[in-house]
């Protein structure tokens, strides 16, 4: 599935309003995390057709006591088409630490984009 950096945009915007919800509304996040399709059709008031899509896993990670380690899958750049600040990003050789958090976002936008894709 070819994703552009609209979508892409698209997507995260949704995953950072799911997870400010879940921030602000204890009874979302319960579940959020143990009903995931289920929370996020509520969020979006739609029914989601969730037969293809991958298996979610929400895990809370707001205790500061605890340092969370989340190693996610490795992104394919292939189908994704970068915004000309995103290019300048990469091809200014600026990534260094953020290089992690940076697919991280790529990935977590993509999968939203993935749900919004299968409902509109």
């Amino acid at each position: 599935m070819k994703i552009t950096s609209e979508e892409l945009k698209e997507g995260q915007e949704l995953y950072m309003s799911v997870i400010s919800k879940a921030w602000k509304d204890s009874a979302f996040k319960k579940t959020l995390i143990e009903k995931p399709v289920q929370a996020i059709e509520q969020f979006l008031g739609k029914s989601i057709d969730a037969t293809d899509m991958p298996h979610f896993v929400v895990e809370d990670q707001t205790d500061s006591a605890t340092i969370y380690l989340n190693i996610p899958k490795k992104v394919s750049l292939e189908n994704l088409e970068l915004s000309e600040e995103q290019l300048e990003l990469i091809a200014g050789g600026d990534f260094g630490a953020h290089a992690g958090a940076f697919a991280s976002g790529i990935a977590s936008g993509a999968a939203f984009m993935a749900i919004l894709k299968k409902i509109f």
